[in-house]
C-alpha cells in the first residue's frame, strides 16, 4: 500500500535525489527548459515550482532556505532578479509546463520537455 508516499524515488537514495532535483532545477533557471524522463520532469516541476513560489517573497529568509535547497550561486541569484518579478503577477503556481516528446530510442522511456512559462 502507498500510504504517505508522496514523492517519487526514481531509483535513488534520498540524498542523491534531492541533489539530483536541485540541479535540474538550477538547470531549469538558468537554461528556461530541460530535456529529461516525464517521471523526472513531474518530480521537477514540484521543486521548481516550490523555489519559484519563495523566491518571490524576496525576503532574506526566502533567500536562505533557496540557497539550502539549491546550493547553485548563479542559478539563485537569476531565480531572484529576473524570475520572481516576472511571475509576480501569477497566483502560486503554473510557473512551468511539461511537453511530452515522445519514447527515446535507447530504451523505450518516455520523453519529455519542462519548460519556464513565458508571461
Amino acid at each position: 500500500m502507498r500510504h504517505h508516499m508522496d514523492h517519487r524515488t526514481l531509483g535513488r537514495y534520498g540524498s542523491h535525489r534531492i541533489m539530483m532535483l536541485a540541479n535540474m532545477a538550477a538547470s531549469l533557471f538558468l537554461a528556461g527548459q530541460v530535456k529529461t524522463t516525464v517521471t523526472r520532469a513531474k518530480e521537477l516541476r514540484r521543486v521548481a515550482e516550490k523555489l519559484i513560489t519563495r523566491a518571490r517573497g524576496g525576503t532574506v529568509h526566502d533567500r536562505r532556505v533557496v540557497r539550502a535547497r539549491m546550493p547553485h550561486k548563479e542559478a539563485a541569484l537569476k531565480l531572484f532578479n529576473e524570475l520572481a518579478p516576472r511571475y509576480a503577477s501569477f497566483d502560486k503556481g503554473g510557473y512551468t509546463r511539461i511537453v511530452k516528446l515522445g519514447n527515446r530510442v535507447g530504451d523505450g522511456a518516455p520523453m519529455a520537455v519542462i519548460q519556464l512559462v513565458e508571461k
